[in-house]
Protein backbone atom coordinates (compact mmCIF):
# COMPACT_ATOMS: atom_id res chain seq x y z
CA UNK A 1 0.00 0.00 0.00
CA UNK A 2 1.68 2.94 -0.77
CA UNK A 3 0.80 6.31 0.20
CA UNK A 4 1.06 9.50 -1.48
CA UNK A 5 2.70 11.99 0.63
CA UNK A 6 2.11 14.90 -1.72
CA UNK A 7 -1.75 14.38 -2.06
CA UNK A 8 -4.25 17.05 -0.45
CA UNK A 9 -5.98 13.95 0.79
CA UNK A 10 -4.65 13.20 4.35
CA UNK A 11 -3.34 9.51 4.19
CA UNK A 12 -5.83 8.05 6.76
CA UNK A 13 -8.66 8.75 4.14
CA UNK A 14 -6.08 7.60 1.50
CA UNK A 15 -5.69 3.94 3.70
CA UNK A 16 -9.56 3.62 4.09
CA UNK A 17 -10.34 4.56 0.49
CA UNK A 18 -7.40 1.65 -0.62
CA UNK A 19 -9.29 -0.86 1.77
CA UNK A 20 -12.46 -0.05 1.00
CA UNK A 21 -12.02 -0.39 -2.78
CA UNK A 22 -10.17 -3.73 -2.51
CA UNK A 23 -13.50 -4.87 -0.38
CA UNK A 24 -15.71 -3.17 -3.01
CA UNK A 25 -13.84 -4.69 -5.69
CA UNK A 26 -14.01 -8.35 -4.56
CA UNK A 27 -9.77 -8.34 -3.92
CA UNK A 28 -10.83 -9.14 -0.56
CA UNK A 29 -13.93 -11.07 0.44
CA UNK A 30 -15.99 -11.15 3.43
CA UNK A 31 -14.12 -13.23 6.14
CA UNK A 32 -11.03 -12.63 4.92
CA UNK A 33 -8.34 -11.42 7.14
CA UNK A 34 -7.39 -7.94 7.43
CA UNK A 35 -3.27 -7.10 8.21
CA UNK A 36 -2.34 -6.79 11.17
CA UNK A 37 -2.12 -3.04 12.53
CA UNK A 38 1.73 -2.92 12.95
CA UNK A 39 1.73 -4.90 9.73
CA UNK A 40 -0.62 -2.33 7.54
CA UNK A 41 1.48 0.31 9.64
CA UNK A 42 4.73 -0.78 8.57
CA UNK A 43 3.43 -1.32 4.64
CA UNK A 44 2.43 1.89 4.85
CA UNK A 45 4.82 3.65 6.73
CA UNK A 46 2.14 5.01 9.30
CA UNK A 47 1.97 5.01 13.26
CA UNK A 48 -0.12 2.05 14.45
CA UNK A 49 -2.65 4.74 15.82
CA UNK A 50 -3.83 6.21 12.60
CA UNK A 51 -4.51 2.33 10.93
CA UNK A 52 -5.89 1.60 14.36
CA UNK A 53 -8.05 4.95 13.91
CA UNK A 54 -8.67 3.71 10.17
CA UNK A 55 -9.81 0.07 11.05
CA UNK A 56 -12.61 1.49 13.90
CA UNK A 57 -13.95 3.69 11.38
CA UNK A 58 -14.34 0.59 9.11
CA UNK A 59 -15.95 -1.28 12.14
CA UNK A 60 -18.15 1.07 12.67
CA UNK A 61 -19.45 1.37 9.01
CA UNK A 62 -20.09 -2.22 9.46
CA UNK A 63 -17.31 -3.41 6.58
CA UNK A 64 -15.49 -5.14 9.14
CA UNK A 65 -15.49 -6.88 12.43
CA UNK A 66 -12.51 -7.64 15.07
CA UNK A 67 -12.03 -11.25 16.75
CA UNK A 68 -11.38 -11.07 19.99
CA UNK A 69 -7.17 -13.06 19.75
CA UNK A 70 -7.92 -13.66 15.61
CA UNK A 71 -7.57 -10.20 14.36
CA UNK A 72 -10.00 -8.14 12.06
CA UNK A 73 -12.17 -9.70 8.97
CA UNK A 74 -14.47 -8.49 6.23
CA UNK A 75 -17.72 -8.34 7.50
CA UNK A 76 -21.40 -8.92 5.40
CA UNK A 77 -21.69 -5.57 3.87
CA UNK A 78 -23.65 -4.06 0.66
CA UNK A 79 -19.66 -3.13 -0.29
CA UNK A 80 -19.34 -7.05 0.04
CA UNK A 81 -21.68 -7.71 -1.84
CA UNK A 82 -20.96 -5.53 -4.47
CA UNK A 83 -17.34 -7.08 -4.76
CA UNK A 84 -18.78 -10.48 -5.02
CA UNK A 85 -21.24 -9.36 -7.89
CA UNK A 86 -18.47 -7.83 -9.92
CA UNK A 87 -19.87 -4.57 -9.37
CA UNK A 88 -22.00 -4.29 -13.01
CA UNK A 89 -21.33 -0.96 -14.40
CA UNK A 90 -20.22 0.93 -11.13
CA UNK A 91 -16.53 1.04 -11.83
CA UNK A 92 -16.91 2.11 -15.16
CA UNK A 93 -18.91 4.92 -14.12
CA UNK A 94 -16.70 5.76 -11.44
CA UNK A 95 -13.78 5.78 -14.24
CA UNK A 96 -15.83 8.33 -16.43
CA UNK A 97 -16.59 10.50 -13.72
CA UNK A 98 -12.62 10.77 -12.74
CA UNK A 99 -11.43 10.95 -16.46
CA UNK A 100 -14.66 13.79 -16.68
CA UNK A 101 -13.07 15.70 -13.57
CA UNK A 102 -9.78 15.52 -14.95
CA UNK A 103 -10.94 17.07 -18.02
CA UNK A 104 -11.63 20.03 -15.82
CA UNK A 105 -8.88 20.15 -13.95
CA UNK A 106 -9.88 18.78 -10.67
CA UNK A 107 -8.09 16.63 -8.35
CA UNK A 108 -9.27 14.18 -6.42
CA UNK A 109 -9.49 16.00 -3.55
CA UNK A 110 -11.62 18.15 -5.40
CA UNK A 111 -13.84 15.63 -6.90
CA UNK A 112 -14.49 13.64 -3.26
CA UNK A 113 -15.44 17.47 -2.41
CA UNK A 114 -18.24 17.67 -4.92
CA UNK A 115 -19.43 14.07 -4.39
CA UNK A 116 -19.92 14.60 -0.61
CA UNK A 117 -21.74 17.82 -0.71
CA UNK A 118 -24.07 16.30 -3.30
CA UNK A 119 -27.85 15.43 -2.09
CA UNK A 120 -27.95 11.84 -2.89
CA UNK A 121 -30.98 10.69 -4.96
CA UNK A 122 -33.78 8.61 -3.11
CA UNK A 123 -32.96 5.09 -3.52
CA UNK A 124 -35.47 3.22 -5.63
CA UNK A 125 -37.93 1.29 -3.50
CA UNK A 126 -37.14 -2.44 -3.95
CA UNK A 127 -39.18 -4.27 -6.49
CA UNK A 128 -40.98 -6.68 -4.81
CA UNK A 129 -43.34 -9.74 -6.57
CA UNK A 130 -45.62 -12.24 -4.56
CA UNK A 131 -46.37 -15.61 -6.96
CA UNK A 132 -49.12 -17.48 -6.07
CA UNK A 133 -51.97 -18.82 -7.88
CA UNK A 134 -55.19 -17.45 -6.82
CA UNK A 135 -54.96 -13.44 -7.73
CA UNK A 136 -57.49 -12.86 -4.19
CA UNK A 137 -55.41 -14.60 -2.16
CA UNK A 138 -51.66 -13.89 -3.44
CA UNK A 139 -52.88 -10.10 -3.60
CA UNK A 140 -53.48 -10.90 0.41
CA UNK A 141 -49.81 -12.41 0.85
CA UNK A 142 -48.23 -9.39 -1.10
CA UNK A 143 -50.89 -6.49 1.53
CA UNK A 144 -49.30 -8.68 4.52
CA UNK A 145 -45.84 -8.85 3.25
CA UNK A 146 -46.14 -4.66 2.23
CA UNK A 147 -47.80 -4.25 5.89
CA UNK A 148 -44.49 -5.81 7.52
CA UNK A 149 -42.18 -4.19 5.30
CA UNK A 150 -43.24 -1.11 4.01
CA UNK A 151 -43.06 -1.63 0.82
CA UNK A 152 -45.62 -2.07 -1.87
CA UNK A 153 -45.58 -6.01 -3.19
CA UNK A 154 -46.83 -6.44 -6.34
CA UNK A 155 -48.50 -9.83 -7.47
CA UNK A 156 -49.01 -12.33 -9.92
CA UNK A 157 -51.65 -15.40 -9.68
CA UNK A 158 -50.77 -18.29 -12.11
CA UNK A 159 -54.09 -19.74 -11.90
CA UNK A 160 -56.45 -17.19 -12.70
CA UNK A 161 -54.18 -14.62 -14.92
CA UNK A 162 -52.49 -18.03 -16.24
CA UNK A 163 -49.45 -16.24 -18.11
CA UNK A 164 -47.16 -18.14 -20.26
CA UNK A 165 -43.37 -18.81 -19.74
CA UNK A 166 -42.48 -15.42 -21.91
CA UNK A 167 -45.13 -13.08 -20.51
CA UNK A 168 -44.07 -14.67 -16.47
CA UNK A 169 -40.11 -14.09 -17.09
CA UNK A 170 -41.28 -10.59 -18.68
CA UNK A 171 -42.69 -9.07 -15.84
CA UNK A 172 -39.97 -10.85 -13.19
CA UNK A 173 -36.72 -9.56 -15.12
CA UNK A 174 -36.91 -6.63 -12.85
CA UNK A 175 -37.72 -7.82 -9.59
CA UNK A 176 -35.25 -7.20 -6.72
CA UNK A 177 -37.17 -10.42 -4.85
CA UNK A 178 -39.52 -12.82 -5.86
CA UNK A 179 -41.65 -14.18 -3.31
CA UNK A 180 -43.41 -17.60 -3.40
CA UNK A 181 -44.42 -20.86 -2.41
CA UNK A 182 -41.65 -23.65 -1.97
CA UNK A 183 -43.75 -25.82 -4.42
CA UNK A 184 -43.61 -22.88 -6.82
CA UNK A 185 -40.00 -22.48 -6.35
CA UNK A 186 -38.88 -25.05 -9.60
CA UNK A 187 -41.33 -23.31 -12.49
CA UNK A 188 -40.31 -19.44 -11.16
CA UNK A 189 -36.26 -20.95 -11.39
CA UNK A 190 -37.02 -21.57 -14.95
CA UNK A 191 -37.88 -18.30 -15.53
CA UNK A 192 -36.01 -16.22 -13.70
CA UNK A 193 -32.49 -15.16 -14.86
CA UNK A 194 -31.13 -15.49 -11.02
CA UNK A 195 -32.95 -17.66 -9.14
CA UNK A 196 -30.93 -16.48 -6.04
CA UNK A 197 -33.65 -13.72 -6.43
CA UNK A 198 -36.37 -15.96 -5.10
CA UNK A 199 -37.13 -16.43 -2.10
CA UNK A 200 -39.51 -19.42 -0.65
CA UNK A 201 -41.31 -18.05 1.98
CA UNK A 202 -43.47 -21.04 4.85
CA UNK A 203 -47.11 -20.04 5.00
CA UNK A 204 -48.94 -20.55 8.18
CA UNK A 205 -53.24 -21.08 8.63
CA UNK A 206 -54.74 -16.84 9.04
CA UNK A 207 -55.81 -15.77 12.62
CA UNK A 208 -58.74 -16.68 12.15
CA UNK A 209 -57.98 -20.53 10.58
CA UNK A 210 -55.68 -21.00 13.90
CA UNK A 211 -58.24 -20.24 16.57
CA UNK A 212 -61.04 -22.66 14.36
CA UNK A 213 -58.07 -24.92 14.27
CA UNK A 214 -57.32 -24.64 17.88
CA UNK A 215 -60.65 -25.00 19.10
CA UNK A 216 -61.63 -28.19 17.40
CA UNK A 217 -62.83 -31.48 19.57
CA UNK A 218 -59.53 -33.74 19.97
CA UNK A 219 -61.58 -36.55 19.03
CA UNK A 220 -63.11 -34.95 15.71
CA UNK A 221 -62.16 -36.82 12.25
CA UNK A 222 -60.90 -34.15 10.31
CA UNK A 223 -60.47 -34.83 6.26
CA UNK A 224 -57.95 -31.98 5.07
CA UNK A 225 -58.36 -31.10 1.12
CA UNK A 226 -56.27 -29.80 -1.31
CA UNK A 227 -57.01 -28.70 -5.07
CA UNK A 228 -53.42 -28.96 -5.78
CA UNK A 229 -51.21 -32.51 -4.76
CA UNK A 230 -48.05 -30.17 -4.11
CA UNK A 231 -49.93 -28.40 -1.75
CA UNK A 232 -51.17 -30.61 0.41
CA UNK A 233 -47.88 -31.04 2.08
CA UNK A 234 -47.85 -27.61 3.32
CA UNK A 235 -51.92 -27.66 3.99
CA UNK A 236 -51.28 -30.49 6.11
CA UNK A 237 -48.34 -29.21 8.17
CA UNK A 238 -50.51 -26.12 9.24
CA UNK A 239 -53.11 -28.55 10.66
CA UNK A 240 -50.86 -30.46 12.42
CA UNK A 241 -49.24 -27.65 13.37
CA UNK A 242 -52.26 -25.37 14.59
CA UNK A 243 -54.88 -28.62 15.52
CA UNK A 244 -51.87 -30.78 17.00
CA UNK A 245 -54.57 -32.12 19.58
CA UNK A 246 -56.66 -33.86 16.95
CA UNK A 247 -55.67 -37.46 16.51
CA UNK A 248 -57.59 -37.66 13.85
CA UNK A 249 -55.95 -35.52 10.70
CA UNK A 250 -56.62 -37.68 6.81
CA UNK A 251 -55.13 -35.15 3.74
CA UNK A 252 -56.81 -35.72 0.91
CA UNK A 253 -56.27 -33.78 -2.96
CA UNK A 254 -59.05 -33.06 -4.49
CA UNK A 255 -60.60 -36.04 -6.74
CA UNK A 256 -58.97 -38.93 -4.80
CA UNK A 257 -61.05 -41.96 -5.17
CA UNK A 258 -61.60 -42.11 -1.60
CA UNK A 259 -62.97 -38.62 -0.86
CA UNK A 260 -66.35 -38.90 -0.86
CA UNK A 261 -66.48 -42.04 1.35
CA UNK A 262 -64.04 -39.82 3.86
CA UNK A 263 -65.81 -36.92 3.92
CA UNK A 264 -69.37 -38.49 4.59
CA UNK A 265 -67.94 -39.39 7.68
CA UNK A 266 -65.94 -36.53 8.27
CA UNK A 267 -66.54 -34.53 11.31
CA UNK A 268 -64.56 -31.40 10.07
CA UNK A 269 -63.37 -30.74 6.78
CA UNK A 270 -60.37 -27.98 6.28
CA UNK A 271 -60.37 -26.79 2.62
CA UNK A 272 -57.40 -24.59 0.66
CA UNK A 273 -58.68 -22.17 -1.18
CA UNK A 274 -59.84 -24.00 -5.13
CA UNK A 275 -61.13 -26.81 -2.92
CA UNK A 276 -64.24 -25.44 -1.95
CA UNK A 277 -66.75 -28.49 -3.96
CA UNK A 278 -65.25 -30.73 -0.99
CA UNK A 279 -68.09 -29.31 1.12
CA UNK A 280 -70.95 -29.82 -1.58
CA UNK A 281 -69.64 -33.81 -0.29
CA UNK A 282 -69.45 -33.32 3.15
CA UNK A 283 -71.87 -35.03 5.39
CA UNK A 284 -75.12 -32.47 6.73
CA UNK A 285 -73.66 -31.00 10.26
CA UNK A 286 -69.46 -31.06 9.47
CA UNK A 287 -67.74 -27.86 10.55
CA UNK A 288 -66.26 -26.09 7.74
CA UNK A 289 -63.05 -24.19 7.77
CA UNK A 290 -61.52 -22.56 4.95
CA UNK A 291 -57.43 -22.57 5.29
CA UNK A 292 -56.70 -18.84 4.94
CA UNK A 293 -53.20 -18.83 5.45
CA UNK A 294 -50.81 -15.91 5.45
CA UNK A 295 -46.69 -15.52 5.22
CA UNK A 296 -44.74 -16.23 7.96
CA UNK A 297 -44.09 -12.74 9.71
CA UNK A 298 -40.80 -14.66 11.05
CA UNK A 299 -39.71 -15.88 7.41
CA UNK A 300 -40.19 -12.13 6.29
CA UNK A 301 -38.00 -10.78 9.33
CA UNK A 302 -35.39 -13.90 8.62
CA UNK A 303 -35.22 -13.85 4.43
CA UNK A 304 -37.11 -11.17 3.39
CA UNK A 305 -35.81 -7.93 4.93
CA UNK A 306 -31.98 -8.76 5.28
CA UNK A 307 -31.94 -9.10 1.66
CA UNK A 308 -33.35 -5.73 0.87
CA UNK A 309 -31.64 -3.63 3.49
CA UNK A 310 -35.07 -3.40 5.48
CA UNK A 311 -34.18 -2.87 9.42
CA UNK A 312 -36.17 -5.19 11.60
CA UNK A 313 -37.42 -4.12 14.63
CA UNK A 314 -35.85 -4.94 18.05
CA UNK A 315 -38.94 -6.33 19.49
CA UNK A 316 -38.89 -9.00 16.59
CA UNK A 317 -35.18 -9.61 16.56
CA UNK A 318 -35.91 -10.58 20.13
CA UNK A 319 -38.65 -12.44 19.52
CA UNK A 320 -37.13 -14.68 16.99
Amino acid sequence: MRIDRDSAIPARQQVRAALVTRIASGALAVGDPLPSVRELAERARLAPMTVTRVYADLKASGLVEARAGAGTFVSESALSRLGATGGGGLWASIDRLVAEAASHGLGMADLLSLVAARDPAPAPAPRVVMVGLFAEATRSYAARVGAQTGLAPESIALLDEAPDEAELARRLAEADLVLTFANLHDRLAGVVADPDRIVTLRFIPAEATRTALAALDPMARLVAVSRFEDFLPILTLGVRRFAAHVRSVTPRVQGAADLPALLARADVVVMSTGAEAAAEAARPGATFIEYRHVPDPGDIDRLVAPRLGLPVPDSRKEAS
